[in-house]
């Protein structure tokens, strides 16, 4: 049954689903681009706070009181990929109805920009059961799963139908209007996140800066997890 909700309502229960990587010591030049887990002091000082993106200013920092290793949380891994019969790789002809797979090629690379480690999945599968044997083999390498469809969101039925397989999906209409279709939960053994996108590239991008961006930061253990309005 598809649910009405605000945007701050979806916001909120996504944010719900994630939380904070573990963390784990870091060699310092591995370190640089995460966050720091905790904070580090020099004796009685505080010289790095918790939250605080790991870039060349921290490592120096790190090195000049002996610190060889950084309490950091891990990047994200996230897996994005595009489900649908009529999504074609950018390169090859279309035929009738079909269109060019954009999504997987914007979302995997605004992954990137937000920090994380994006793998975008090749194949664009368009039935159930390879979708989900395509979904169930990313599991390994996921934190986060973001799926999305066709431009008009034709294949949302599909992809909604696959993760309820795999979990418990809500199904999500928002409070914007030609937002498209969204969806959310957790799916796998691990209880992996994932998000579901609508299919039109723009629709798609701006749910990801509304929704996916605070999700991937929230798990970076940022201490900012929005943009700054």
């Amino acid at each position: 049954m598809t649910e009405q909700m605000r945007v701050d309502e979806f916001l909120a229960a996504v944010l719900e689903i994630t939380q904070p990587l573990d963390p784990f010591d870091m060699p310092l030049l591995d370190a640089h681009g995460a966050i720091i887990a905790s904070d580090v002091s020099a004796g009685d000082r505080l010289v790095l706070k918790a939250g605080t993106l790991i870039q060349s200013r921290q490592i120096g920092l790190a090195a000049s009181i002996g610190l060889s290793r950084l309490p950091t949380r891990p990047h994200p891994r996230v897996v994005v990929l595009s489900a649908g019969p009529d999504l074609v790789e950018p390169g090859m002809d279309l035929v009738d109805e079909e269109e060019y797979e954009t999504n997987s090629w914007l979302l995997t690379t605004a992954v990137r920009e937000v920090g994380a480690v994006a793998y975008r999945v090749h194949s664009i599968p368009d039935d159930e059961s390879e979708l989900r044997a395509v979904i169930e083999d990313q599991l390994v390498r996921a934190d986060l799963v973001i799926i999305s469809g066709e431009r008009h969101d034709d294949s949302f039925a599909l992809i909604n139908r696959t993760l309820q397989l795999l979990g418990e999906i809500r199904d999500v209409e928002l409070a914007i209007a030609d937002s498209g279709r969204h969806g959310f939960g957790k799916i796998g053994p691990d209880q992996t996140p994932v998000v579901v996108l609508p299919g039109d590239p723009m629709a798609a991008y701006t749910s990801f800066e509304l929704f996916v961006r605070p999700m991937i930061r929230q798990m970076m253990g940022a201490l900012e997890i929005h943009r700054p309005s």
